[in-house]
């Protein structure tokens, strides 16, 4: 007989389709359990500490308090709760807020539902795990040149654009207006001294900056 007891697992997500969906799929697994879920951090606050969970799935964009926000507060309030973010961003700055923050793994929302349920067991027991492309991000930033002349949100930026991403985009993804951006890619022209987004990501890449 089995003695072990079941994981308890809150889900944070305001989408009611994906936090029931998230609800279904966990439940139907012997040895999880789902014992709350809500639709903000600020719903979740006031009876969270008495759903005692061991891990949080947790979302980043929430009404209210956000999902970066929320990590250092959960983690106050249930210091041995293992937080796993499971959102659609896949922004460097949010990755490295949300475990510098305290958050133990970091999935998108793409994962595979097998996934999913394994790195709950993971998470619990300790380890840290990633999508793969989320790793791989965090890979590349270690490998890239430290003496860079771009600041960080410069780096970002010119990544998303080596990704084929436009201004707007760019903007909407990292929650900084339009005119911050070209002003951010001007000044990654001045200092990379390029006159296109081309030769930008051409001279970066060679130089390992992105």
């Amino acid at each position: 007989m089995n003695t072990e007891r079941n994981i308890k697992i809150v889900i944070i997500e305001d989408d009611e389709i994906i936090r029931e969906g998230y609800t279904l799929l966990i439940s139907n697994v012997e040895g999880y359990e789902v014992v709350s879920r809500y639709a903000s951090f600020d719903e979740a606050a006031k009876t969270i500490v008495n759903d005692s969970p061991d891990v949080i799935l947790l979302d980043i964009e929430l009404p209210g308090t956000n999902g970066i926000a929320a990590i250092p507060k959960l983690k106050r309030m249930l210091p041995h709760v293992h937080i796993l973010i499971l959102t659609v961003y896949e922004s460097e700055k949010l990755i490295f807020e949300a475990l510098a923050n305290g958050a133990s793994g970091y999935l998108t929302k793409n994962t595979a539902p097998a996934k999913i349920i394994e790195s709950v067991k993971e998470v619990k027991d300790g380890g840290g795990p990633m999508s793969v492309n989320i790793a791989r991000m965090v890979i590349k930033s270690f490998q890239r040149n430290q003496e860079s002349p771009l600041s960080k949100r410069e780096t970002q930026i010119l990544e998303q654009i080596a990704d084929g991403k436009s201004r707007s985009q760019i903007a909407k993804e990292l929650f900084i207006d339009l005119e911050t951006v070209r002003s951010h890619i001007k000044n990654i022209y001045l200092k990379l001294d390029v006159n296109s987004r081309a030769d930008a990501i051409k001279t970066a890449k060679e130089n390992k900056l992105i």
